[in-house]
């Protein structure tokens, strides 16, 4: 196949790097001679190997640019063969990684099979339940999917919350006034907005209310009417924190729940909000789940490695109190 038009550097990575992950995922041959690609292998493993370049060289000329985690990712979405035939479009005729958002920096699409059905669960439904592992891009879509319906006037206003409990510690331990005391803990949902809107624009959207960022403590009593509300690290609710958000629900308005209930800094044998809340309401139409795994990791190759390593350890730790339990019998 020919790659004219593009930056074979960005293309192929420094020295090659991103052809070099490309050949290790295939037993085919991969051999590359000015503007062109010469793949020798079997039919179906040049035609996937050809829908990767396809797409790496789309991501080229819309971003001018392609790192490692784009690479992995498009890999990724090929093998499974799970593009959907409807999102093609003349100026992206795989879509592989549908756009969710553009921004004033880039644009935000979709990493994985998991993020592509977060992102159709989240438009069928009126309240969503993201669960999953760090790295999925629970949080970050999230917020991306708000400021969408923001910019399509499809809701007034973006409100985001999380519960100010992390790690073990204590508000009152913290130096500061109030406000010093629970930025840290809103920090990922800022960090988020900055990537997708401008500063001034931000400032602005926030001083006039159009964008909230608060504690959960201050959702109650509130009735939120076009709106689109993020609830993000929701493994540390109780379950009567979870139910106060849920019903603050208002007329035209939408929720996501984010959370990884293997992450929860609640008091020892307290249930976790988030837990009770795929009990009791699964099944209920307008209310979504979507469970995340490790295959959905779009942060750094090692964090996959990283979650697996803590869940192997978790399952040792598990089968070693079943042994001593049983040898006690």
């Amino acid at each position: 196949m020919r790659i004219k038009g593009v930056n074979p550097v960005i293309l192929l990575g420094p020295n090659d790097a991103h052809l070099r992950v490309i050949q290790k995922n295939f037993e085919a041959k991969l051999v590359v001679r000015g503007e062109q690609i010469a793949i020798r292998g079997s039919e179906r493993e040049v035609q996937q190997i050809e829908e990767i370049f396809t797409e790496l060289v789309f991501l080229c000329h819309r971003k001018n640019q392609v790192d490692a985690v784009d690479v992995e990712t498009v890999i990724r979405m090929v093998k499974l063969g799970e593009e959907d035939p409807e999102e093609t479009s003349a100026d992206h005729p795989k879509n592989l990684n549908g756009v969710v958002l553009f921004t004033h920096r880039d644009f935000i699409e979709v990493k994985s099979e998991g993020q592509r059905q977060y992102v159709k669960m989240a438009k069928q439904n009126d309240i969503v339940f993201s669960v999953g592992p760090a790295g999925t891009g629970k949080t970050y879509l999230a917020v991306a999917l708000a400021v969408s319906a923001l910019k399509n006037k499809e809701v007034e206003r973006i409100i985001l919350s999380r519960p100010a409990v992390e790690s073990g510690e204590s508000l009152g331990f913290l130096p500061g006034d109030l406000r010093d005391k629970i930025d840290p803990y809103l920090r990922p949902l800022y960090d988020a907005l900055h990537d997708m809107i401008p500063g001034n624009k931000l400032r602005t959207f926030m001083e006039q209310g159009i964008i909230e960022i608060v504690p959960l403590a201050y959702m109650r009593g509130r009735t939120l009417n076009n709106a689109f509300v993020i609830l993000d690290e929701a493994q540390n609710t109780t379950p009567m924190q979870m139910k106060m958000f849920l019903t603050r629900l208002g007329a035209n308005s939408k929720s996501i729940v984010t959370g990884d209930v293997s992450q929860s800094d609640l008091p020892r044998g307290m249930m976790s909000g988030l837990q009770e809340a795929e009990e009791i309401l699964s099944g209920i139409e307008g209310i979504g789940f979507v469970y995340f795994s490790k295959a959905d990791v779009v942060r750094h190759r090692l964090v996959r490695d990283i979650i697996d390593a803590y869940d192997s350890k978790g399952q040792d730790d598990a089968g070693s109190k079943l042994s001593i339990q049983r040898s006690g019998d």
